[in-house]
């Protein structure tokens, strides 16, 4: 049995960016993450020309920021950089290929039991934690809905996880499924790569500029919203609608939820925050 004062669940950036806020109050933590490296989702999992779709400005970790010639929309490549810089700087050291189990809160020792196995040595490993930091974001596994008929589907059906370029379908008939940012990036780089591209749109949607959401998103920034609300969670596991843009992150018991929030790398930052000051108090309310 391992004794740990927090431990993260998740080595994702807003994981990495919990770590790193835990490490400014001198608070000591565990770090465990499923997969055998960082950010997978963003190393493994996402399309050769991915940007980041807000300004730099939103989408920076706590306590450090992009470098001053970084361009004003990160590319993937270079936001991995620095992801790899950020857990070298605040000396991140994320246990991989470690995935939880189960985690069980004891009333009377107030604390967090956690079982988790450690995938490469087919071992199991326990936890007794103080608080709990659940950082495996929203967008961890995919969302695959049932469509009828898809499965005698004679052409190739794949997630977008899985789509790295549009180079291998030039001249082929492409349909995309959804009018997200993946959705709508993945159109235009099969379009620009000489695929015959549709896609489908279930409902009417607004589109804007790039300088239009960075200015909304600067004028957010002066215009705070607070709510109150009790349940964290839906049965989806996802903060619900009303909670979206309040204290998502804070549960019963020391457990927190980070990155939940689905306002992406925007949110991240004031999760980690807001969870490491929390769990500051936390400790200082105990020892007082």
């Amino acid at each position: 049995m391992e004794e740990v004062v927090v431990l993260i669940v998740g080595a994702g950036p807003v994981g990495l960016a919990t770590a790193a806020c835990l490490s400014q109050f001198s608070i000591p933590y565990v770090i465990v993450e499923r997969e055998s490296c960082s950010a997978s989702l963003w190393r493994n999992r996402a399309y050769d020309r991915l940007k980041l779709h807000l300004a730099k400005e939103f989408c920076e970790l706590p306590h450090m920021s992009y470098p001053i010639d970084a361009p004003t929309y990160i590319p993937k490549n270079q936001f991995v950089k620095y992801l790899d810089d950020y857990i070298e700087r605040f000396n991140i050291q994320p246990k991989y290929l470690t995935a939880v189990e189960s985690s069980t809160y004891d009333i009377d020792e107030k604390c967090w039991s956690i079982i988790a196995c450690d995938i490469e040595k087919c071992t199991i490993v326990n936890y007794k934690a103080k608080f709990l930091v659940v950082a495996s974001g929203d967008n961890s596994e995919d969302n695959i809905p049932v469509v009828p008929g898809l499965e005698t589907f004679p052409g190739v059906a794949i997630h977008s996880s899985s789509y790295k370029s549009g180079i291998s379908y030039t001249g082929r008939n492409v349909l995309v499924v959804g009018s997200g940012n993946s959705g709508m990036e993945i159109a235009y780089d099969l379009a620009s790569h000489g695929a015959n591209t549709s896609i489908v749109i279930r409902s009417p949607i607004h589109i804007m500029s790039k300088e239009l959401i960075r200015l909304g998103m600067t004028l957010v920034r002066h215009l705070p919203m607070k709510l109150n609300g009790e349940d964290m969670l839906n049965s989806d596991g996802l903060p619900k609608k009303e909670l979206e843009f309040q204290n998502h992150w804070e549960g019963a018991n020391m457990v927190y939820c980070a990155g939940l929030g689905r306002r992406g790398l925007a949110g991240i930052a004031l999760d980690a925050k807001n969870i490491s000051s929390d769990i500051k108090s936390s400790i200082e309310s105990m020892s007082g």
